[in-house]
Formats: C-alpha cells, structure tokens, sequence
C-alpha cells in the first residue's frame, strides 16, 4: 500500500487559511486562534462527505458576524461562491445568532433563501480550550439533499452527525491530509467491531467488480479479502485520519479512512473523553486515471526519444556539412555550408531541450545561450576577441514559437558578426529578452561599423534577414526592423501564444 496524501482544497480549489487579521477583529487571539484553525483543516472533508457547504462564523459586532471560512462541497454543486470575509447581519441570520448568543446547536430546520433556493441550516456551536464561545458552525445544504439524507439509512446519519460534532471539537486529526471526496465514491460506515453497518449504493458496487455479490452488511471487515481492515485498524489505533491507495486485484483503489469519537451518553455526564467507536471509509476507483497516468507516461517517453533521435540525426547532418565543407573549393561554398550548418545545430538545440525535458515549454533564455555556445565554437574567427552575452528574464515558449527563436537569434548573430567586425578584431554582441506581459521582445545588440548608407531592409536583405523576416512575420506574427547607431540594433516582437489556451492545442 501506498500512502496517498493530497491537501484538501478549501475554496474554489485552493487552500486558503483564515485571515488573522479578521479574527483579531473579533477579539480572538492565541489557543482560541488555533482551535479554530483545527477545525478549518476538517472542513473540507465533512463538507464533502455531508454534501453541504460549512460556513465558520466569528462574531464581530453586537448584531453583525463575519465568515472566516468556508468549505465548499466536492460531492455536490456548492450552494456559495467563495465569501470569506462577508459579513451578515442578526436580520438576515437569526438563527446563527441564538447559537453564538446560547450556547446550543440549532437542529431545527432553518430556511434561508439562496439564489432563490430553499436552505437547510444546522449550526454547532465552537466552544474554544477555555470553555469560551468563539464561533458557529452552519452546515448548509438545499432542501433537496436534505430530504435524501433523510431518507438514508439510521447508521449513516449517526455517522455523519459523529463526524460533525468531530468537527466541531476540534478532534478531526489528519483530515488536512485527505484528497477529495467526489459524488462517484463510495462509502462504508464499521462501528469499533468492525463490523460493516452501512454500505453505499456506490461501495456496493465497487465491491461487486471484486467479487463480493452478497450484501456487505453485517459483515465484519475481515470479511473482505482487501486492504480496508489494515487501513481500518491504523485509524482506530492512531485515532487520526488516513489515505492510502492500494491495487485490490486489477482495481486500483484509494481509501480515507475517519476514525468516529462520541462522548455521548454517561461518558459525557462524568466528563470523560470521547470514546472511538467506528470508522467511516470512503472508496475512489482510480483504475481508469491510473491508466491515463500511464499511457501519458509511455506516449511522453516515445516522444521525448523520437526528439533524441531527430537531434542526433540533425547532428549527423551537420557533421556531413561539416565534412562537405573541408572538402570545397571555393570560400563561398565554404561560407554557405558553415551557415547551413549553424542552421541545422539551431533546430537541434530545441529537440535536444525536448528530449530531456517532459515538459513542452522552453526557456527562451537557454536556448539563446546555447546558439551562442554553438556559434562561439563552430563560427566564431577564434584570432578575434568579440564577447557574447545573453541578458533578460526567463521565458517560457511552447516548442514552435522556440524554434523559430533561436533560427532567428541565429541568424542575427551570423549577420552581426559577418557584416559588423569583418575589419574589427574585438567587439560585443548582446542578447536581450524582454518579457513584455502579452508579447516578447528580442533585440541584438553590436558595436560593429553599422548599417551601410541608404539600406533598405525589403531591398538589401541577404539571405540571412530574408530567413529572418520570413520567420518572424510568417511562424511568430510579429515584426523585425533594423535600426543603426553606434553598431546595429536588430528588434523583434512577437505576441505570446498562451500554454495552456487553443493556440497551445494547435502546436501539438
């Protein structure tokens, strides 16, 4: 068995920890602070598996207290968007207002109106360390869900009213630590015998695909040939909270287990603790995410080789050139083979970052530094002192807005030093990457002799800035000029394709 622990989103999917500075306001500060952040950690969880949003109020006025969290239901739509922070009126909570001024829950049915849908509100109490009331607890879900709940069976209601209460103590351990419970999981409730008293539709399905037909009802744990009672029994022990994902023959399953206290009856009149006296255990079947996991894993790892083996073929190629190049008679030949080859060693330098990396993102900024690394040893007059350098943030482009970069980074390069230090022996280029929001900036950088009198961009080009331009307005969308003084400024802009949006699909 593995351990299977994922931080529980609080809202709209995210982790959000109450605001200290809300609850100084109502006057909380210290073990009072901390109690109620152990019940927020519960929060998510009781939410779900009670299919009800958890709102946690603080008192903040004589007629007025504000949400300092909230749970939002994984199991069912919630009924709120996230209202952290929203303060609420005696007028329009009155019932939360008996609870934080007596003391006492309010089991009866409360009717508020939510976007014009009948509520069912019930509300615990928060009593801190010190006996002290800090806040309440409403529990709210709509009418409909109500009437279901209603309709479930004795054993399971007990459960969730024990987890509830849980909650409200403060004795929810490790529930932070629990991923989320969804509407297609199942549940078993066991009592301290472990002794299966309620079995959901959905768990009595899960455990038909194992083999088990009968009712699991009445059963005891051991019953079942899986991982549940060894999972039952860490709980029970350790009275905290456990996940664990385990292979239960060709299934694979992940199991939360929620030890269930109660201090009810005598134990409560003679002021002893909560006694353990079940376990509720939800099922997920992840068989089928499992599985995609894998095929993602294979088809990332047959693409990140078939990148290796485009990089070694693009080198061979380059080694051919290289080799075809010693061989020419002419310098011209020469000349066009070396920059072929620059060429060709560029697009390797994306499959090469593709073929290690799983990810289809690259920086823009490692690859700038690499086409110079190549250039400094392929291209580069080694009698001459010009300095290379590459300055600006990361950037991160998918592969074919990268590609084009550094087929464009390399040809600017070549341009600067062929044309700008053809009779100069030292000099600087600089790389510059500006990430600009929407769009990214390159600009090359030389202090070379400049541009020649009356160049024309549409005109003069030479193959180099046609490669360029065609580049830049075809693949990126963007624009190229060239602009003289004191050496050569070469600036292109492009907009950002977004990583996760439609453009991103296409690249694919």
């Amino acid at each position: 068995m593995a351990d299977h622990a994922i931080g529980h989103p609080l809202i709209g999917g995210s982790r959000s920890s109450m605001d200290a500075a809300v609850l100084r306001s109502c006057g909380l500060k210290g073990e009072d602070i901390a109690f109620l952040e152990r019940v927020e950690k519960g929060m998510p969880i009781v939410a779900d598996i009670s299919r009800a949003d958890i709102l946690l109020y603080c008192r903040s006025g004589e007629n007025e207290a504000v949400v300092v969290a909230q749970a939002r239901p994984h199991s069912v739509a919630p009924i709120y968007e996230p209202i952290c922070g929203q303060a609420v009126s005696r007028g329009e909570r009155p019932a939360l207002f008996r609870v934080l001024e007596g003391g006492k829950p309010a089991h009866a049915s409360q009717r508020i109106i939510a976007d014009s849908a009948p509520i069912f509100q019930e509300m615990w109490p928060l009593f801190g360390p010190q006996k002290s009331l800090l806040g309440a607890l409403s529990i709210e879900k709509t009418m409909i869900e109500q009437e279901r709940h209603k309709r479930r069976l004795l054993s399971f209601r007990w459960a969730i009213r024990e987890l509830q209460k849980m909650l409200a103590h403060g004795t929810l351990a490790g529930a932070e630590k629990l991923s989320p419970f969804g509407e297609h999981d199942g549940i078993l409730v066991v009592n301290s015998r472990r002794q299966i008293l309620y079995a959901s539709g959905v768990a009595n399905n899960l455990y038909r695909r194992l083999g088990y037909t009968e009712s699991l009802v009445g059963k005891e744990l051991k019953y079942l040939a899986t991982f549940d009672e060894a999972l039952v029994e860490k709980v029970l022990r350790e009275v905290k909270c456990s996940e664990e994902e385990a292979q239960e023959g060709e299934r694979i399953w992940i199991r939360k287990a929620l030890p269930l206290l109660s201090q009810d009856g005598w134990r409560r009149v003679l002021g002893r603790g909560p006694q353990v006296v079940g376990a509720l255990v939800t099922i997920h079947d992840a068989t089928a995410a499992r599985r995609r996991e894998r095929e993602a894993k294979i088809r990332s790892a047959m693409i990140q080789e078939i990148h290796h083996r485009v990089k070694n073929n693009l080198q061979s190629i380059a080694a051919l050139l290289r080799l075809q190049a010693r061989r020419a008679g002419s310098r011209e030949a020469r000349k066009a083979l070396g920059e072929s080859i620059s060429r060709v060693l560029s697009v390797a330098v994306i499959h090469e970052f593709l073929s290690q990396h799983e990810s289809r993102v690259i920086n823009l900024k490692e690859v700038s530094r690499r086409v110079v690394d190549q250039l400094q040893q392929g291209v580069m007059d080694p009698s001459k002192k010009i300095e290379l350098s590459v300055r600006g943030p990361n950037i991160y482009l998918p592969a074919q807005q990268a590609t084009a970069c550094a087929l464009v980074i390399n040809e600017l390069l070549q341009n600067s030093l062929e044309h700008g230090y053809r009779r100069r022996k030292e000099g600087t280029i600089a790389v510059k990457l500006r990430d600009e929001a929407d769009s990214v900036t390159i600009e090359i950088d030389d202090d070379g002799r400049g541009l020649p009198p009356d160049f024309d961009l549409e005109a003069d080009s030479s193959l180099g800035l046609q490669i360029v331009q065609t580049l830049v307005e075809d693949d990126l969308g963007g624009r190229f000029e060239l602009k003289d003084g004191g050496g050569v400024q070469a600036i292109v802009t492009f907009p950002k394709i977004s990583l996760g949006g439609e453009n991103w699909q296409e690249l694919e």
